[in-house]
């Protein structure tokens, strides 16, 4: 059987039932613009560590499909991965008889930098959305008080609001994606079984979300004008265009979730509750991501623990 032939018959059988939408239309995109192209008509059993390491090299060097350079080395893990996984399934049902994908070496991944906005820009965009006249702004200071993704704030509804307890429930996240060869917005689970949870609201963002609410006709809190759900690149726009009235240098919209986990641990959260109400899998992945941002905590205890040495 041709690589393409499987890769078809893998994507349409048992694995879009095994992960999500959002790393499903992931998979078929790298299959259908990457894989295919280059290796699709090659048997199963042709696709020796040569061939596969050879074709993981290529696209180390050349693979951008819009600039002929270099495609960045974790987008070619992201391929090579797709492989490994098709290669081994089709070994596992013994539709090949070998499998040299897991023997692919990938290439190392540089750890891409944590970007968190200082506590003056900080101030600046919280007093010039929650001045704003236009209530979608509000969004911005829920994910710098929240540590939201854009996906899980653009899906809240105000059922997801517990005015009485100041709790905000996050069951769902929203992205663009293709159906059918059209771009459309597509509402999933979070990004994790962690990504469920429920995270308690400063009172002061209640009380600016109860006056939205009244004067609210949409079920969702973050709204078109005609009471739809805000696509994820219209609201980025909307953010960039925010931080360009206030002289901001740029940085893209996670860095408000990087600025709430900074921010809190800076103030003293401890770890573990960064970490849930980040939704990470466990405090570890918090301390890793964000020790940068614990330097002048350390700073100040060290100059408390050096005063044992004032007698020098």
């Amino acid at each position: 059987m041709k690589l393409k032939d499987w890769l078809d018959a893998w994507t349409n059988g048992g694995l879009k039932y095994n992960i999500k939408k959002r790393s499903l239309n992931t998979y078929l995109d790298v299959v259908e613009k990457h894989i295919k192209p280059k290796l699709g008509e090659y048997e199963l059993d042709q696709l020796n560590i040569v061939v596969l390491q050879s074709f993981i090299q290529q696209k180390l060097e050349k693979g951008n499909l819009k600039t002929g350079g270099a495609l960045s080395s974790s987008t070619v893990v992201l391929i090579a991965n797709i492989l490994k996984q098709a290669i081994y399934e089709a070994n596992l049902l013994e539709i090949t008889s070998k499998n040299y994908a897991k023997h692919i070496r990938l290439p190392y991944q540089h750890e891409s930098s944590v970007t968190a906005f200082e506590k003056l820009e900080q101030e600046k965009i919280v007093k010039y959305c929650a001045e704003s006249k236009k209530s979608n702004y509000i969004g911005i200071i829920i994910c710098l008080y929240t540590g939201l993704r854009i996906g899980e704030l653009l899906a809240l509804e105000w059922k997801d609001v517990d005015f009485e307890k100041n709790l905000l429930s996050v069951t769902k996240s929203a992205y663009q994606g293709k159906i059918n060869g059209k771009i459309k917005i597509i509402v999933d689970t979070p990004k994790t079984k962690n990504s469920h949870r429920v995270i308690p609201l400063p009172k002061q963002i209640v009380q600016k979300l109860k006056k939205i609410k009244k004067k609210s006709s949409s079920k969702y809190i973050i709204t078109t004008k005609n009471n739809q759900m805000v696509g994820t690149r219209s609201y980025q726009r909307t953010f960039e265009r925010i931080l360009c009235r206030l002289n901001i240098c740029h940085k893209n919209f996670h860095s408000l979730r990087h600025t709430f986990a900074t921010r809190a641990l800076e103030f003293g959260m401890d770890v573990k509750t960064v970490s849930e109400i980040l939704g990470h899998k466990n405090p570890m992945i918090t301390l890793q991501r964000y020790t940068h941002s614990l330097l002048s905590y350390k700073r100040d205890m060290m100059n408390k623990f050096g005063r044992q040495l004032e007698i020098l």
